[in-house]
C-alpha cells in the first residue's frame, strides 16, 4: 500500500509540475542552483519575475522548490530539458552551472534552440569568456570580479553605490531604475525635453541606446 501511495504521489507531483511548466511564459531559466543561482532566484522571487531552475543535483532541486520556485532535476545542456521548461516562451536564460565547460554546452544548446534568446553566462575563469561569447552568450559575468569592483566602488564612492542600490532594489517602490524599450512613434523625432516624460510619466531619462546600437543602454528613473 505504501508503494502504491508513493507512486501515486510521485505521478501527481510530476503532472502538477508539467502543468505549471506548460503555463510559464516570459520567464527566466536559471541553470544551476548553487550560491549564484540561489541569489538570482531570490531576487527574481522578490520582484515577482517568473523563473524555473534546472539542476542535476536532487538536493538543490528540493531546496529550490522549498523556497517557492519551480525546479527540474535534469541536465541544462540537454535540448529536451530546455524544451520542457519552455525555452521557446522564455524571456532569458542564465547559465550558472558547476563549471565553465558545462556553461559552454548549456549556452550552445540554448542558442541553437532560440537564436533570439537573451543569455547570460557566469564564468569561473577569465579564459572561458571568449568561448562563452562564441557559444552565444550575450553577457559573460564573473561574480568574483563584479564583487571586487562593487567593494572598490563602495570604498571610493559609498553614497553613489547606496543610491544605485536603492534605485535598482525591489525594496524601494518610490524610486526605481528600469530599462525600457520604446516602440511608440509618439516619441519619434522628439527631443527628451519636448517629450514631457517627467510630467506625463514621472520618469527621468538617464541614458538612451538607439536601435543601431550607439549610445548607452536606455535607463529611466521613476518616482
Amino acid at each position: 500500500a505504501e508503494i502504491v501511495e508513493g507512486t501515486f504521489h510521485h505521478r501527481f507531483t510530476a503532472r502538477r509540475l508539467k502543468r505549471m511548466l506548460d503555463h510559464l511564459t516570459s520567464h527566466f531559466i536559471i541553470c544551476g542552483y548553487g550560491r549564484i543561482g540561489a541569489v538570482i532566484a531570490d531576487e527574481f522571487r522578490r520582484q515577482g519575475i517568473p523563473f524555473v531552475v534546472i539542476d542535476k543535483d536532487p538536493t538543490r532541486v528540493v531546496l529550490a522548490a522549498d523556497h517557492g520556485g519551480l525546479a527540474v532535476e535534469a541536465d541544462a545542456s540537454n535540448e529536451d530539458t530546455l524544451r520542457r521548461v519552455g525555452i521557446e516562451r522564455a524571456r532569458g536564460l542564465i547559465a550558472a552551472v558547476g563549471t565553465d565547460a558545462e556553461n559552454v554546452y548549456t549556452v550552445l544548446t540554448a542558442r541553437v534552440l532560440r537564436p533570439d534568446l537573451f543569455i547570460i553566462a557566469r564564468i569561473e575563469s577569465e579564459d572561458a569568456a571568449p568561448k562563452l561569447r562564441r557559444a552565444g552568450a550575450d553577457r559573460v559575468l564573473s561574480p568574483y570580479q563584479l564583487g571586487g569592483v562593487q567593494m572598490a566602488a563602495t570604498a571610493l564612492r559609498p553614497a553613489v553605490v547606496d543610491f544605485m542600490r536603492l534605485a535598482t532594489s525591489s525594496e524601494r517602490l518610490d524610486l526605481a531604475a528600469e530599462q525600457v524599450e520604446v516602440r511608440s512613434t509618439r516619441f519619434a523625432g522628439v527631443s527628451i525635453r519636448d517629450a514631457n516624460l517627467r510630467q506625463d510619466f514621472g520618469v527621468i531619462v538617464v541614458a538612451i541606446k538607439r536601435a543601431a546600437g550607439d549610445g548607452m543602454p536606455a535607463l529611466a528613473l521613476t518616482d
